[in-house]
């Protein structure tokens, strides 16, 4: 059950931002939903996330596993679901983004990916537990402008999933549309 009605006033800048969303993901967001009650917070996380796009020093699968690693540890189960269709549009295999909470006792990834879902996970601690060897490690695989946007990109996660935990989002079935790997077929798509 939602905290925070998904049921706001239908404004005509509502109804337009929410035309926007049906148009580019074929449903209205849940969060955009909730946070229609203020539409001053909806804009501002809109034009947030309008800018996250412009981001390209990170690889998408790096950003997209430290977002995953970062919603599981925070329990957003709305994050975890539209995250999941979200990496996998980006290429992201599905058995990866299924192994992301038992990660560190995973083959499918690589060092650089387990250390960028280690330091999403010691930023999303209370309190941070980024260490110096941590940071050292990672900047084998990222320069400081990566690292930069890596760390942004955690924290605004960490926005994201915090919020719609706290106004108890659940999944919407993003995850369901998500392409599965016929058996036997390797890169065939059903």
């Amino acid at each position: 059950m939602t905290r925070i009605s998904l049921d706001p006033p239908r404004t005509l800048r509502y109804r337009l931002a929410a035309w926007i969303t049906r148009r580019k993901f074929g449903a209205e967001l849940d969060p955009a939903r909730a946070m229609g009650h203020h539409m001053g917070v909806g804009t501002a996380s809109a034009l947030m996330e309008m800018q996250l796009l412009r981001w390209k020093a990170v690889p998408h699968r790096l950003k997209d596993l430290a977002v995953m690693a970062t919603a599981v540890k925070i329990g957003c189960s709305w994050c975890v679901d539209f995250g999941t269709w979200e990496a996998n549009t980006h290429g992201v295999p599905l058995e990866k983004l299924q192994a992301v909470p038992n990660w560190r006792d995973s083959d499918l990834f690589e060092e650089d990916e387990r250390l960028v879902m280690e330091y999403a996970e010691a930023m999303t601690s209370d309190p941070p537990a980024v260490t110096d060897e941590l940071t050292a490690a990672l900047r084998r695989h990222l320069d400081e402008r990566q690292l930069v946007e890596l760390t942004m990109m955690v924290a605004v996660e960490n926005l994201r999933s915090r919020f719609n935990a706290a106004a108890g989002l659940a999944g919407q079935g993003f995850k369901d549309r998500c392409e599965i790997p016929r058996r036997g077929t390797e890169g065939a798509r059903s």
